[in-house]
């Protein structure tokens, strides 16, 4: 039988390499190759098969686990899956420990449920519970950083729900390496990933974030695990924003909303709330579209200012935005409907601090700037969407209907449309105008300005 060779792990990328470096010869970082031990031969086993037909009815027979929390259900696809692994990440401090202590402690009423912590005590666990009115007598909870003891310890108690905070500090003695380096972070994570497959139990990973905003570790860690979730929020606001980036058993990009309270996390039921809190004054340069993230329509407050350039070249600044799309928006409306902005300095902002990918923005964006630049405030109860194309088109969008729809239902009774998205039969209360062009969609909007 051959003898295994010696493989050195680079500690910043996590390439390997047969021999020992002083390079790495993948990302060039000096003096970060590992030795790794060689992982024990595992006994190999026969393989069975089961029926397509079978793996249905076993995923039906599989019900899934609410979390408690009705938006993180929504996030997740309609809630835990059992045998999944999910990874959320978020910034320090932002509430991923609070918001899984609160999920812990919803599950454990009905299931057995192990809360691992690698940076915590018990106590200091069992103080943050208090704190949070929680009754969480359901939930044991383990202060260990040995992945392997955790395993036996789920295992021991048949636990449904295992949650890992963090995965930076748990090990594995496999590994060869301290917690925290990326052999350690993609071995104990393929290995919570064994094991949740092996017994149905739903793990929950929290990891942390670089500065980049991006998971720490290595990308395989997110395409090893079922769902990744991003806990996000605006500097000094104390609204939360779940979104997931990954999810094999429901749809990417959906979003949850909560508040940070003294109590804990509390869910947003209604996110128009963070969005709308308009001044009770129009003011030139704000209007609200209906954008879709995932399955649910919000609706948002888009500014915009137009400020006379003081000097060198006129800035372009879009938060929230595709500047780039931004830069194509100022150029057909300069082209195609006289707004002329080559002298002037545009600012543009998405209140919330959420990011719109879709192009429903375009049409409220080119009306908000005309409204700015004209110093001509929008009606109050004005929404508007659609695509603007290069030709000067507005162009439909998906769920038309169904925006419109949410509009009426906030308040909203004047809609500006793509022609294409304009219904047989508007919602009650609700005016719809429908247009082709840039030109005439300005026009409409300008000459109902307040």
């Amino acid at each position: 039988m051959a003898r295994a060779s010696p493989t050195f792990v680079c500690g910043s990328c996590g390439g390997e390499t047969p021999k020992w470096q002083g390079q790495c010869p993948q990302c060039g970082a000096w003096n970060s190759l590992e030795q790794r031990s060689a992982a024990s031969a595992r006994v190999a086993s026969a393989a069975t098969a089961v029926a397509l037909s079978a793996g249905v009815a076993l995923a039906a027979a599989a019900t899934r686990v609410a979390s408690g929390a009705q938006e993180l259900d929504r996030v997740l696809g309609g809630g835990i899956v059992p045998g999944s692994v999910i990874l959320l990440g978020g910034d320090p401090g932002i509430g991923k420990s609070t918001l899984l202590l609160q999920v812990a402690a919803a599950v454990a009423h009905s299931r057995a449920v192990l809360y691992a912590s690698g940076e915590e005590s018990v106590s200091q666990v069992s103080l943050r519970a208090q704190r949070l009115s929680l009754g969480a007598a359901g939930v044991a909870v383990v202060a260990e950083n040995d992945l392997a003891a955790i395993l036996a310890l789920a295992s021991e108690r048949r636990a449904e729900l295992l949650v890992i905070d963090s995965i930076q500090t748990v090990q594995s003695s496999t590994a060869g390496a301290p917690a925290g380096a990326v052999s350690q972070l993609r071995e104990c994570t393929a290995e919570l990933v064994r094991f949740a497959k092996a017994s149905g139990t739903a793990v929950i990973i929290v990891g942390h974030v670089t500065k980049e905003g991006t998971i720490a570790g290595p990308r395989l860690l997110e395409h090893l695990v079922d769902t990744v979730l991003y806990f996000e929020h605006e500097a000094g606001s104390r609204y939360r924003i779940v979104r997931a980036t990954k999810n094999r058993f429901g749809a990417v990009n959906e979003l949850g909303f909560f508040a940070m309270t003294a109590g804990g996390l509390r869910e947003v039921k209604n996110p128009a709330a963070i969005f709308l809190a308009r001044p009770s004054e129009p003011a030139p340069g704000s209007i609200v579209t209906v954008t879709r993230e995932g399955g649910r329509p919000l609706l948002i407050e888009l500014q915009a200012l137009v400020d006379r350039m003081r000097f060198g070249a006129p800035r372009r600044i879009a938060q929230g935005l595709d500047a780039n799309r931004l830069a194509m928006l100022l150029a057909a409306g300069n082209r195609h409907a006289g707004v002329s902005l080559q002298e002037h300095d545009v600012f543009v902002n998405v209140v919330g601090g959420i990011e719109i990918g879709e192009t429903s923005a375009d049409l409220p964006v080119l009306i908000a700037l005309t409204s700015s630049l004209k110093g001509q405030p929008l009606p109050a109860q004005l929404v508007a969407f659609g695509e603007i194309g290069l030709t000067g088109e507005v162009r439909p969008v998906a769920y038309g209907d169904e925006r419109l729809r949410e509009a009426q239902a906030q308040g909203f009774r004047l809609a500006i449309v793509p022609q294409a998205n304009a219904p047989r039969t508007p919602p009650s209360g609700m005016r719809v105008i429908a247009v082709t062009r840039i030109a005439e969609a300005l026009e409409a909007a300008l000459s109902r300005a307040a």
